[in-house]
């Protein structure tokens, strides 16, 4: 038995399979020899130099421990065993072109629909844009979207109901991994009657803890920073569970609300809201985009993550 023969034979049972077989690229390049008669014609089909492809050919050998090509000024011809060879090539090349396709629908199936779960204030005022931005791209993929709030949208993707979540409360929920996509900053508005909207002088914290206020439900990203500003003391009037109903309830002059900037640029142009500024708070957030741990998002999800931050 020659060396390469031992050496094949001594390591025909060790190692994983990967060591011990021909890579796809070997394989569909010993096809084209036998197809093409010509190692160089195979080279230039495959794409590669021919000395690149005869370096390829030594190395299969000496992996098999066989001889697989007879070369000669008139050409290249298969071996006994290279003929065998090849034909279990062929077998493991059509399974790899089946692999391939599978792989490819499921891709497809993927890229078909994005489902997206997005809490209020992102879904009315930033949501539109981003999306009117990916169907210019990804004409053909259906997007639903599930808007609620930032609590909501944490368990829809941790159950598998969201592919992408846009939140914006002061923490990324367990389970999530984030990256910011927007900046944004709660203001104190009242219809243009409220004393607040014309008083000479800003709001304290502790006048605005003390004052019952028009808010968000828990578990939204608003109330969540207002209740971190004022160390959890903020009074509800009312609670809402949208922007929408905040905004009309503070319009028709129930109360002073706590509002996204980006809610209330409407009202504020036409004076049915009067913003009122206040002082020794802070009231600016983060938005952000999320999905579960580990799980970073591809196809249409990580093409609509791009458009957010560009």
């Amino acid at each position: 038995m020659g060396e390469v023969e031992q050496r094949a034979s001594a390591g025909a049972s060790s190692g994983s399979l990967a060591h011990r077989v021909p890579d796809l690229g070997a394989l569909e390049l010993l096809l084209a020899v036998a197809r093409l008669g010509s190692l160089g014609a195979a080279a230039r089909e495959v794409g590669i130099t021919q000395p690149a492809a005869s370096s390829r050919i030594r190395s299969m050998e000496r992996q098999l421990g066989v001889a697989l090509v007879d070369r000669s000024p008139r050409g290249s011809r298969l071996t006994d065993a290279g003929a065998l060879v090849t034909d279990w090539a062929r077998r493991i090349v059509d399974a790899a072109e089946a692999f391939d396709a599978g792989a490819q629908a499921l891709r497809d199936r993927r890229d078909s629909r994005l489902r997206v779960a997005a809490s209020m204030t992102i879904a009315e005022y930033l949501l539109p844009g981003w999306l009117l931005a990916l169907r210019a791209g990804r004409p053909d993929t259906a997007v639903s979207l599930l808007a609620g709030n930032s609590a909501a949208v944490a368990e829809r993707l941790l159950a598998g109901e969201a592919d992408l979540g846009f939140v914006e409360g002061v923490s990324v929920p367990a389970g999530l991994d984030s990256a910011v996509v927007a900046h944004d900053r709660l203001i104190v508005v009242t219809a243009p009657g409220h004393p607040w909207a014309r008083r000479g002088r800003a709001v304290a914290a502790d006048e605005l803890a003390r004052t019952p206020l028009i808010l968000r439900e828990k578990g939204s990203g608003t109330r969540q920073v207002l209740d971190a500003a004022l160390g959890g003391l903020a009074r509800p009037l009312i609670e809402l569970s949208s922007t929408t109903a905040v905004k009309a309830a503070a319009v028709s002059g129930a109360g002073p609300a706590v509002l996204s900037e980006l809610a209330v640029g409407e009202e504020l142009g036409m004076r049915r809201l009067v913003r009122v500024p206040v002082e020794g708070v802070g009231l600016g957030r983060e938005l952000r985009a999320v999905w579960p741990t580990g799980h970073r998002p591809a196809g249409p999800a990580r093409d609509l993550l791009s458009l957010t931050r560009g």
